[in-house]
Formats: structure tokens, C-alpha cells, sequence
């Protein structure tokens, strides 16, 4: 999942990036409003962690703008406005939730996860696949109701294809799935991950096809019972 964090405090911003990461979100960070704003015209993002007092462009500017666009973007809001009057005005304007400063990281990534569960409220709650489940929200793969270990940017791929399962998958549609700007990833980087996630599936029956040249795709076949084989963990 990709986030984009609008914040203009250096330490805290730091601290906010350094902690999605570690929870296996692809970041990128942008310091003012009208940097958050252009962000948003032309990056693809699955959540946005705003603040409202930014410099060039306040935080509720952007959100108004983000929101006239028709953008059904989730939008967490942290403030040290927490006065009722900047809450109500936040969620009047189309914030889906507003977490005040100070806050604890344990409850932003709890906050995090129930705007995931309910940004896909209208979808299953678990991604299927034959004897794979996912469940986007909780980020837990499961093979025959047996949790597999994978690492974030694994899941990341893991998703896309899921959701695009039968269809192909460019290798440019992935990297702009996970990369973030200060953090550029390779095509060859990509075809690792990939490598990795098929050791973890083709036991189970779950192939990932490669369309030379073109990408990958999560091939849809008839399900029989595969064989029980050990999982391999990540590295």
C-alpha cells in the first residue's frame, strides 16, 4: 500500500516515514501544501496522512481541492488543532478521520487499518485465489488457513496481481504499486520479488506467469487439492 505523508515538521515527518515503513507501507513525503497538492494530480496513492497548518498551501486548501476532483482518497488528518470546531470543520470538508498531536503510533496504525478495512467495504473482505487468501486489510496471507510470511513490498505484489488475477501485470504498473520518490527500485529488484513470492506459492498449486517482455500474471486455472508442502519464510 502506498501513503503519502503531508507533513512540514521535519522530526515528526521523519518519524512518521520511518514508522510506515518498518510496517511495510511504501511512503512519500511531502513538506508543504502546494508539493502535497501536485503529488496528488499526478501520484496514484491508497491513503493520505495530512496536516492541516502547512506552509504554501494549508492542509484543509488540499483537501478541498483533492475532494472537488471527485477523489474517493482516504484521508487521516493529524492536527494540533483539536479544538471540536477544526475536527467538525475537517470532516464537513471530507476527511474520513482526524487524530490530534500528540498522538501514540500504536493508535495511527490502528486508525490506519479500520480506513483500509473500510475503504474496501464494498469489496470482499478476503482476496481469493484457489487455496490463497488475503486479507488487504489485516496484510495476512494464508494458504489453507495457514498464515505465510512475507515482507511488504512481497504482499504489495501479492496484491496487485489478486486483484488483477487472469490479466497481465506491467513491471511499470508494480513499481509505480510500491516505489516511493526518494526511494527508487529496479525492474531487476522487481523480478526478485517476484521470484521469492513464487517459492512461497507454487507449492501450493499458484503459478505466477511471466508474458515475456511485458510483466507478470496470476494464472487462473481449475483448483485440485495440491499437495501439503512445507512454506518457505521470507528473508
Amino acid at each position: 500500500m502506498r501513503v503519502l505523508v503531508v507533513e512540514d515538521d521535519a522530526v515528526l515527518a521523519d518519524g512518521l516515514v520511518r514508522s510506515l515503513r518498518q510496517a511495510g507501507y511504501a511512503v512519500d513525503l511531502a513538506r508543504d501544501g502546494l508539493e502535497a497538492d501536485s503529488a496528488l494530480l499526478t501520484g496514484v496513492f491508497d491513503l493520505l496522512i495530512l496536516d492541516l497548518g502547512l506552509p504554501r498551501l494549508g492542509g484543509l486548501e488540499v483537501l478541498r481541492r483533492l475532494r472537488a476532483r471527485d477523489s474517493r482518497l482516504p484521508v487521516l488528518i493529524l492536527s494540533g488543532r483539536d479544538g471540536v470546531e477544526h475536527r467538525v470543520r475537517g470532516l464537513d470538508l471530507g476527511a474520513d478521520d482526524y487524530l490530534a498531536k500528540p498522538f501514540a503510533l500504536e493508535e495511527l496504525a490502528a486508525r490506519i487499518r479500520a480506513l483500509m478495512r473500510r475503504g474496501h467495504a464494498g469489496s470482499p473482505a478476503l482476496l481469493r485465489h484457489g487455496p490463497l487468501a488475503y486479507d488487504p486489510a489485516g496484510r495476512v496471507a494464508y494458504i489453507r488457513d495457514e498464515p505465510l510470511e512475507f515482507s511488504g513490498r512481497e504482499l504489495a505484489i501479492l496484491e496487485l496481481l489478486l486483484r488483477r488475477a487472469g490479466r497481465r501485470v506491467s513491471k511499470e504498473q508494480l513499481l509505480g504499486h510500491l516505489c516511493e520518490w526518494a526511494r527508487e527500485m529496479s525492474a531487476n529488484a522487481i523480478e526478485v520479488y517476484v521470484h521469492r513470492l513464487r517459492k512461497k506459492l507454487e507449492p501450493a498449486g499458484i503459478r505466477i506467469s511471466t508474458v515475456r517482455g511485458l510483466g507478470y500474471c496470476l494464472e487462473k486455472e481449475k483448483w485440485h487439492d495440491a499437495p501439503q508442502q512445507a512454506l518457505v519464510s521470507s528473508v
